[in-house]
């Protein structure tokens, strides 16, 4: 009576340690395959570039320069002698290398504020592009928090981009 009890409890005990065997080698299968799946697909170098792009720094208008958009009032289109003044900048990027590239969106201090700066925002994006269609280094390009400005007088001044050369 013994021996077929040891026997039953024999069974029992290989077909519990075959179910967790089977369990375990279910999870683990299913997580490399997750992983291999991650793998597979690793974010494009453009998705990387939106997100760090996007991003505004606060920093004070220091560096050279390079480069200044004027806008037409409430438009972010870019203006004729726009690609112009990228191709400039590029060059001006390529005689110094290492720098960052800082670009300003300004605009004036009438209407709504959060409207006005989102609009110098979107301006200073179209440049960014430009720079980008131009040949620069992306990796070099920062967009600065838009700032408002009274211009010096000059309304025009009040509706531009900045593009300056950090040393």
């Amino acid at each position: 009576m013994l021996d077929q009890e040891d026997e039953g409890t024999r069974i029992g005990v290989w077909v519990a340690l075959g179910v967790v065997f089977f369990v375990l080698a279910g999870l683990i299968g299913g997580l490399s395959f997750r992983q291999l799946h991650h793998k597979a697909k690793p974010p494009t170098a453009a998705a990387a570039a939106k997100s760090s792009a996007d991003e505004l720094i606060d920093a004070p208008l220091i560096g050279t320069v390079v480069g200044k958009v004027y806008f037409e009032t409430g438009k972010s289109d870019l203006p004729s002698d726009g690609y112009e003044t990228s191709l400039a900048v590029v060059k001006a990027m390529n005689a110094q290398l290492g720098g960052p590239v800082v670009l300003s969106g300004f605009h004036d201090a009438t209407g709504d504020a959060a409207r006005n700066a989102e609009l110098a925002k979107q301006r200073a994006m179209v440049v960014r592009e430009s720079l980008r269609r131009a040949g620069a280094d992306m990796s070099r390009v920062r967009l600065r928090k838009p700032e408002s400005t009274t211009g010096g007088g000059d309304d025009k001044e009040a509706r531009r981009v900045e593009i300056r050369l950090l040393n």
